[in-house]
């Protein structure tokens, strides 16, 4: 197992030895943690709850306040608070 997750981090450092030239190359490889942790929690956050309606108002009104730059802390407490407000009303 200490193979398997050494190759991935030492491979890079042995094929590349100087920086990247290419503004695509480092670009793609700039976005690519995001769309991989966005891609692996999106489906999550939808059914997490007993109920779809509740799980789309948290995550628009944590879209929202990201938007305005709100605080993490801000945000997921907001969410979790108006998540919890649907589910006992619902």
């Amino acid at each position: 197992m200490a193979i398997v997750t050494y190759i991935p981090r030492v491979l890079p450092i042995a094929v590349f030895k100087r920086k990247l030239q290419s503004k695509f190359i480092r670009s793609f490889l700039f976005y690519v943690p995001f769309a991989v942790l966005g891609a692996m929690t999106f489906p999550d956050i939808l059914y997490s709850t007993s109920h779809i309606y509740s799980a789309a108002a948290g995550l628009v009104i944590a879209l929202i306040l990201a938007y305005f730059e709100k605080g993490l802390m801000t945000v997921a407490v907001s969410s979790i608070i108006l998540v919890y407000l649907l589910e006992f009303f619902i």
